[in-house]
């Protein structure tokens, strides 16, 4: 049984902007300038987005001169995609076999 799947990283790919970092992400690192630009959010806005993303382990940062960049992990969107596909593969199962459970 699939119990695996993160809540909280749920919950952060539900909010459309935290979705479009992440897409802005995929593509290349950026600093909050970068995505202020890509995305006309307003960067306090954007830090607290951001911070969250760090905070479930889906982004990462790196610091380039006087410049913090963050960057996608491939390796947490892969482990959220695998458990994902799990829990779709289970369903699969059950649906095809009809299983229920019977009322008392």
């Amino acid at each position: 049984m699939v119990t695996s799947v993160d809540t909280e990283v749920m919950k952060a790919l539900a909010d459309p902007l935290r979705m479009q970092i992440l897409r802005l992400l995929a593509v290349e690192s950026l600093c909050v300038c970068h995505l202020v630009e890509e995305t006309g959010a307003k960067q306090t806005n954007l830090s607290n987005h951001l911070r969250l993303l760090r905070q479930t382990g889906l982004v990462e940062t790196e610091s380039c001169g006087r410049f913090l960049y963050y960057k996608l992990k491939p390796a947490a969107v892969a482990a959220l995609a695998e458990d994902l596909a799990a829990l779709a593969d289970q369903a699969r199962a059950t649906h095809d076999a009809d299983t229920k459970r019977p009322c008392p």
